[in-house]
């Protein structure tokens, strides 16, 4: 695949689902995380072609290998696997390095780093335990699940949905909008976990299946999710609120009673308030 139509880099393009300016397909500079991860997943494919025994090492101890339940609580595998490439097949990280290389820049300048990182290693991620599902339910057979393609399937998803009218050219020839080349993937993903006796890489399309479904859920959801959290933290400040006014209320009513009758008048949970109110102030005042 070639780079996307330029058409869709006009200043006057607004996604669907956010009202957010334009962003553009390309920059001067890779943004950092897209960069970083271009770099880490190229070194570890040199390194596995160039060291035979480290390729062996870390498909061992890094890939999602559901054959134990020992290997499928190691938690980190579900990170770790989505840097790991097959040494026998260049296009396997060919492939994925430029979907991240187009595409992922997008995202990245539209969320801001650490949410585009955060939302990469979980669409990952949620490949490494859609597999292993798979497997314990008898479906799949165990297998080492290595790539990055749920994380990158996962970038597609989110793409075609806030951007459905861009382009790309498959060969360099053939123009497709994204969408629909996502809702090709998606179903070629589908059929081969169908019949996964009759087509090859059932393993891999059942991550490329998780990462692309929470790559659209995510963006789908993200309008809903900051509402609840605009609301947790519009109910939490209200507590506070209301909590901080008890407490004055409380505290007024005790100085009082100091002032009638005195401080020995005070039982412990009285003294314990006044101390939490003094300890409220004091920090108020460093602030």
């Amino acid at each position: 695949m070639s780079l996307y139509d330029r058409d869709y880099t006009r200043d006057d393009y607004q996604s669907k689902y956010r009202s957010t300016p334009h962003m553009r397909f390309m920059s001067p500079k890779l943004p950092v995380v897209v960069k970083r991860l271009l770099i880490i997943n190229v070194a570890v494919f040199l390194a596995s072609f160039f060291i035979p025994p480290l390729a062996e090492f870390l498909y061992e101890w890094f890939s999602v290998y559901p054959e134990s339940i020992g290997k499928t609580v190691q938690v980190w595998r579900l990170i770790t696997y989505q840097f790991l490439h097959s040494t026998h097949y260049f296009g396997h990280v060919l492939f994925n390095m430029l979907w991240l290389f187009f595409f992922g820049p997008t995202l990245e300048q539209l969320w801001g780093s650490r949410k585009f990182l955060t939302f990469y290693l979980i669409c990952g991620a949620m490949g490494g335990i859609f597999y292993p599902f798979l497997v314990f339910i008898g479906w799949l057979p165990a297998g080492p699940l290595i790539g990055a393609s749920g994380a990158i399937l996962g970038i597609m998803a989110a793409v075609a949905i806030l951007f459905p009218h861009v382009r790309v050219y498959i060969w360099g020839i053939f123009p497709v909008k994204l969408y629909v080349l996502a809702i090709v993937a998606a179903v070629i993903s589908i059929m081969t976990l169908i019949r996964p006796d009759r087509l090859g890489n059932a393993g891999g399309e059942a991550a490329h299946l998780a990462g692309m479904a929470t790559g659209a859920v995510y963006v789908l959801t993200e309008k809903w999710r900051q509402n609840f959290k605009e609301k947790f933290k519009t109910k939490n400040w209200q507590k506070k609120q209301s909590d901080q006014r008890m407490l004055q209320y409380e505290v007024d009513r005790i100085l009082k009673k100091v002032h009638d009758k005195g401080i020995h008048s005070l039982t412990m949970k009285e003294k314990r308030t006044l101390k939490k109110a003094t300890k409220q102030r004091q920090m108020q005042t460093k602030l």
